[in-house]
């Protein structure tokens, strides 16, 4: 079904609107995946704050015009699926990885960060960004082994200190 001006107009503006907000976009051609298992792939991605949408590929590159993720333009080849990480930027990345694992017709075109675009072989470099919570819990790890190291020191230096004073 033909859509109007009005509605391609429409889809232009609210797909423009989620990309200005996004943090990446990840590219991919969902072809031959069950609509019950897209139907989870959305709802995962609505708990983990990615938006995912489907736009025909000239809508697409005209919505993404003027963004970060105009890099994008020559993945819109064929059927393409578009999701948008609204509050992590590996989040749509990851939820992909997990999602091609078990569905072999998903297939990830590409993605994007920061204005560059990286190859769908390259995925793991996004689908392995530790969150936020991830992060300050590896900072907290490591600040504890470096101060626990630096007690371990202190004691030997004082139980060599007490050793020499004695002989």
């Amino acid at each position: 079904m033909a859509l109007a001006l009005e509605g391609k107009k429409a889809i232009v503006a609210e797909v423009s609107e989620v990309a200005r907000d996004a943090l990446s976009v990840v590219v991919a051609d969902s072809r031959g995946v069950a609509v019950d298992k897209m139907t989870e792939l959305r709802k995962q991605a609505r708990e983990n704050g990615v938006q995912v949408r489907v736009v025909r590929n000239t809508l697409a590159r005209r919505a993404l015009t003027g963004t970060p993720w105009e890099c994008l333009n020559e993945t819109f080849v064929g059927p393409s699926l578009l999701a948008f990480s609204l509050e992590h930027p590996g989040a749509a990345a990851r939820l992909f990885k997990e999602f091609a694992k078990t569905e072999q017709n998903f297939e990830v075109k590409a993605l994007a960060y920061e204005g560059e675009l990286i190859p769908a072989e390259d995925l793991d470099r996004l689908a392995t960004l530790p969150t936020y919570d991830e992060a300050i819990a590896k900072l907290m790890s490591v600040m504890k082994e470096a101060s626990a190291g630096k007690l371990v020191r202190t004691l030997a230096a004082l139980r060599d200190q007490k050793q020499e004073a004695a002989a």
